[in-house]
């Protein structure tokens, strides 16, 4: 079964960390581009990182930069976001997608919350 199941959100500390994780199955994980983004009510998902096939390239979005950093791991199927120094304005769904781009496929993990703290 080709799934992609996020892991790893919770409260917000500002200045404070979090590591959300995505596990892949039921595909071939090492081909695919993998990227989180995120989203919160009302508005559109936006890209907050992405990492190449081998991992050799990373992309952030300039909200996160120096902050977030994406990994993978092609032989555990996994793919990470690492953030520090958080704030509320990082409080959204997280997402996970993979993309392969020749034979065409783009899937999409269910999410996992982020909560900005009162």
């Amino acid at each position: 079964q080709v799934q992609l199941v996020e892991s790893g959100g919770g409260l917000v500390r500002p200045g404070g960390s979090l590591r959300l994780s995505c596990a892949a199955s039921g595909f071939t994980f090492s081909a695919y581009v993998m990227s989180w983004y995120r989203q919160a009510p009302g508005k559109e998902r936006e890209l907050v990182a992405s990492i190449t096939t081998g991992g050799g390239t990373t992309n952030y979005a300039d909200s996160v930069k120096g902050r977030f950093t994406i990994s993978r791991d092609n032989a555990k199927r996994t793919v990470a976001l690492q953030m520090n120094n958080l704030n509320n304005e990082d409080a959204d769904g997280y997402y996970c997608r993979g993309l392969r781009v020749f034979a065409p496929d783009d899937l999409w993990g269910q999410g996992t919350q982020v909560t900005g703290s009162p």
